[in-house]
């Protein structure tokens, strides 16, 4: 049955316990390649990403890719995809790219600021949202959609 199935809610972590907080979301995870981080500026997605792709294995340095859209990153003989959306102003200017293509490659897709391109993300996927607490403090609420 298609719909959502909430997950988890990881809640007060900090800096000091990302890795940890990493390994939950990867094992909350069901089967899904497509993955959202949702949170206001500053509340640490690409910090996240970057915990996470360490834990994956990735070879790379992770960096935001705020200005190049898109960075790759090896994966052992796989690529993972790492999008910010943040200055895509519309759907056009983010289909121009060919985004659609690694949405559909079976490669994993972190992307940040995903609400301009919601129309054209396939309907399985993961969503992280992150909410700022006091001080480092972060809560996660992780869910997941589709085919579940």
């Amino acid at each position: 049955m298609a719909g959502v199935e909430e997950v988890s809610l990881i809640e007060g972590t900090g800096l000091k316990n990302l890795e940890q907080t990493a390994r939950d979301i990867i094992n909350a995870n069901k089967d899904n390649k497509i993955w959202l981080f949702k949170g206001e500026m500053g509340s640490g997605k690409t910090t996240l990403i970057k915990a996470i792709c360490t834990i994956l294995g990735v070879e790379d340095l992770v960096t935001s890719p705020t200005f190049s859209i898109v960075n790759e990153y090896k994966q052992g003989d796989a690529t993972l995809y790492h999008f910010d959306f943040y200055r895509i102003k519309n759907l056009a200017e983010a289909t121009e790219l060919g985004i659609e293509d690694y949405f559909y490659s079976n490669s994993f897709c972190f992307i940040e600021w995903p609400e301009v391109v919601s129309n054209i993300i396939p309907h399985q996927f993961m969503e992280i949202r992150i909410e700022v607490g006091e001080g480092e403090s972060r809560n996660y609420k992780l869910a997941n959609y589709g085919g579940y």
